[in-house]
């Protein structure tokens, strides 16, 4: 791993920052002159530096500025719409706290990467809509404030597929479209792709996504991370601009599972701004995730494996992937019940989907108040601004009824259909004992950029987002070019615990994840 010392990187940061126009901070006459690695660096090695004074706050936030600088828009990478211009200035009290009560709090300055769907106080938040540019909330976003609360940093809002409309690409018509870090000729997915892209390229520590159908473990998938959909009702979305308010939720997207379950543990819970979160109560372990990061996790496990979804005509290198990861599972412990099978699957599956967005954006967009610069969808359509790949779902969305039908479009705990099918899916993991289901989130690898009829393989969209179960992807392994792949893990409602276990043990067992070449540590007084 490329090393650097992070006081003599701080000294020569000034002129790059200066340049890019960020303030200068001054270094701190205590910090020591130990080595300290940036890239790929988790929560818990962020914290072991500022014990032993290593690094502080400031230098680490100087660093990953440094980086957004060198590499975002001069790859084209693409990733970031805008960065926290307070955010040294956050980092400065960030460490007066530390100093004052030597304590550090569970995110104490953990940089995230917002995606800017996330209402985040004093920086704008769009949706990727041009029709939203200068729109600056007065409130967090529940999970915001939580992440906030934890002594987390806000330090940029990422890039996204406009309104979250695309699974496949992320292009906004606010900033354009962002690229895959590991081969830039290649999509991150979508919609999280701006999260997912700059993560992935360790231009912030962790990430926020949200997920209506693949939007955070697609984009991890296509980018070597760990994306985790919880389970409806667990995380609040207040806050946050909804698609399908149904199956939306929002997630952590990080390099590592442990950092993963370090933000959930701060993420989840009870908020009365989101009803649906009243389900969780009770649900979440009193001690936390944290506990079940044990890389023994898989010893004794069984895993059923899904082949009705891996074997939807299967690109052969991911399918090859698979196959070995199945065989790690089992090296790692696990008895694997291949194949397990939901009866009439694509009956139970079929006529999940509602086309809810016209409501849930007017209310999103009601609820932020006059300054809003739309209050609705309609607003949105006449404006004219908005990417034209949009076009048409705007169009379909603004013809739907605005009110959700009663019997049909309600959540995941009172819809006949989508407790059907999750009682389906549940009942067979019960008849075969087995604590999750497993096959990979993307049966291709990521498409090429332009490449519409490359959007094929997505099995995120099928099962979690309509039954409301936890769904979590981790790297696999890598096919043609260099291109991520991941393998996703079903689990029960409320099971978060026993993925997170999982997870950490084929993660620990097999350690796919590597930076992209593209991106490495940069060169001391460089920044391009």
């Amino acid at each position: 791993m490329r090393r650097f010392l992070c006081i003599g990187l701080f000294l020569l940061l000034a002129s790059a920052l200066g340049h890019a126009g960020y303030p200068l901070p001054a270094p701190s006459p205590h910090a020591s002159q130990e080595v300290f690695p940036l890239l790929e660096t988790t929560i818990a090695e962020i914290h072991q530096a500022f014990r032993k004074g290593d690094c502080t706050c400031e230098q680490l936030v100087t660093a990953y500025l440094r980086r957004i600088e060198a590499y975002d828009q001069p790859t084209k990478l693409n990733a970031l719409v805008l960065t926290n211009p307070q955010a040294l200035e956050t980092a400065r009290q960030l460490d007066t706290e530390y100093r004052k009560t030597k304590k550090l709090r569970p995110l104490h300055c953990i940089p995230v990467i917002v995606k800017d769907n996330y209402n985040t106080v004093g920086l704008q938040t769009t949706a990727g809509s041009l029709a939203m540019k200068g729109f600056i909330p007065t409130k967090d976003a529940t999970v915001v404030d939580r992440l906030k609360g934890a002594g987390a940093l806000v330090l940029a809002k990422s890039n996204m597929a406009e309104w979250a409309f695309s699974p496949m690409v992320s292009i906004s018509s606010l900033a354009g479209e962002t690229l895959n870090p590991y081969n830039l000729l290649h999509v991150p997915a979508g919609s999280s792709g701006g999260t997912a892209a700059a993560v992935g390229a360790n231009l912030g520590t962790v990430g926020l996504g949200t997920d209506t159908g693949n939007s955070i473990r697609g984009p991890s998938s296509h980018t070597a991370l760990v994306g985790f959909r919880p389970t409806l009702g667990l995380v609040s979305r207040a806050g946050i601009a909804p698609l399908y308010l149904r199956n939306d939720t929002g997630g952590p997207m990080t390099r590592t599972v442990a950092d993963a379950t370090r933000l959930l543990e701060v993420m989840a819970g009870y908020d009365p701004a989101d009803p649906l979160t009243k389900y969780s109560q009770g649900k979440i372990p009193p001690a936390g995730y944290q506990p079940f990061l044990r890389k023994d996790g898989l010893k004794g496990a069984r895993i059923g494996v899904l082949r009705t979804l891996s074997e939807r005509k299967p690109d052969p290198q991911v399918k090859a992937l698979f196959e070995q990861a199945l065989a790690d599972l089992r090296q790692a412990g696990a008895e694997i019940i291949d194949p397990v099978q939901i009866p009439d699957f694509a009956q139970v599956s079929k006529d999940q989907w509602c086309a809810v967005f016209q409501h849930d954006i007017n209310a999103y967009l009601g609820f932020l108040g006059p300054t809003a610069p739309v209050k609705n969808l309609q607003q949105i359509i006449a404006s004219g601004k908005f990417a034209p790949y949009i076009a048409e779902n705007l169009s379909y969305h603004q013809q739907q009824a605005e009110a959700p039908t009663a019997t049909t479009c309600t959540d995941a705990y009172t819809d006949p259909k989508r407790i059907a099918f999750r009682q389906a899916v549940t009942a067979v993991m019960d008849r075969y004992q087995v604590g999750a289901l497993v096959y990979p989130t993307w049966n291709n690898p990521p498409a090429k950029v332009g490449d519409r009829k490359g959007y094929q393989g997505d099995n995120s969209q099928l099962i979690a987002p309509h039954t409301g179960q936890p769904a979590f992807t981790v790297p696999m392994g890598y096919t043609y070019d260099n291109l991520p792949a991941g393998l996703q893990f079903l689990g029960r409602s409320f099971d978060e615990a026993a993925l997170i276990q999982y997870t950490f043990a084929y993660e620990q067992a097999t350690k796919h994840r590597k930076a992209p070449a593209l991106f490495p540590a940069l060169p001391p007084g460089k920044t391009k």
